[in-house]
C-alpha cells in the first residue's frame, strides 16, 4: 500500500506542538462486513510533531534525536497491531498497522490508539449501526502545523457488502455485485472529515 494523507488529528492535537503523532502520507484500507467483522490497515508515514519541530529549529541534537526516536518506537510498538515501525528522518516514521476482529464484540477500534486517534470505527448495538469517521482539526491547529511545514495527504478506502446509510466519499466504485468501495482522496488536513455509516439490520 502506498502513502496517503489525512485530516483527522483532533484529539491528539490538543497540544499541537507538544509532541504528538500525525499522519503525513498514507494509504488506509478498511473492510466492513454485514456480519459485523472488520479489518483496518494503515500503511504510511507518521510525524512526531514535537520532534519534527525541534529538529527544524535546531533545538534537538543528533544524539538526542536518536534517543527520542528510540523512545517513540518503544512506546508505539507495544501495540501488537503495529507490524512495522521504523525511524526515517526529521521526526518521520514508517508505519504498517493492521487490526481485524468482530466489531459487535469489541464495539470500537481506533487508529492509532484511543488517546491519539485520527480514524475510528464504532458499533452501536441499540441502533445496529456501524460508523467510520475521522476527527476534525480546527483552523487554528492547522495553521500551526502549516507554519512548521506539516500537512497530511493520502487515500482511505472502505470496502463493504453491508447497506450504506450515509457517506461523504470522494467516489464510489463496485468491487463486485456484492461489494462497493468508498474512496476518500485526502489532499489537506482541512479537507472534510471522512464519514460513513452502515446498517447491520
Amino acid at each position: 500500500m502506498k502513502g496517503l494523507r489525512f485530516l483527522a488529528l483532533g484529539a491528539f492535537l490538543a497540544a499541537v506542538l507538544g509532541g504528538c503523532y500525525m499522519p503525513v502520507r498514507f494509504d488506509a484500507e478498511i473492510e466492513l462486513t454485514r456480519g459485523g467483522y472488520y479489518e483496518l490497515i494503515f500503511d504510511g508515514y507518521l510525524a512526531d510533531v514535537g520532534l519534527f519541530d525541534g529538529i527544524n529549529k535546531g533545538e534537538i541534537s543528533p544524539a538526542e534525536e536518536k534517543k527520542k526516536a528510540e523512545r517513540i518506537k518503544t512506546d508505539i510498538t507495544r501495540d501488537k497491531s503495529v507490524k512495522e515501525f521504523a525511524y526515517i528522518e526529521q521526526g518521520h516514521f514508517k508505519v504498517h498497522w493492521r487490526k481485524s476482529g468482530d466489531l459487535i464484540r469489541t464495539k470500537m477500534v481506533t487508529f492509532l490508539r484511543r488517546n491519539e486517534k485520527f480514524l475510528s470505527i464504532k458499533y452501536v448495538k441499540k441502533t445496529g449501526l456501524i460508523s467510520m469517521e475521522g476527527v476534525a482539526i480546527g483552523p487554528s491547529a492547522a495553521r500551526k502545523l502549516f507554519a512548521i511545514g506539516l500537512d497530511s495527504q493520502g487515500q482511505i478506502r472502505v470496502k463493504t457488502d453491508a447497506k450504506v446509510i450515509s457517506h461523504n466519499a470522494t467516489k464510489v466504485r463496485n468491487k463486485d455485485k456484492a461489494k462497493k468501495i468508498y474512496v476518500w482522496q485526502i489532499k489537506s488536513i482541512l479537507d472534510p472529515v471522512p464519514r460513513l455509516t452502515i446498517s447491520l439490520r
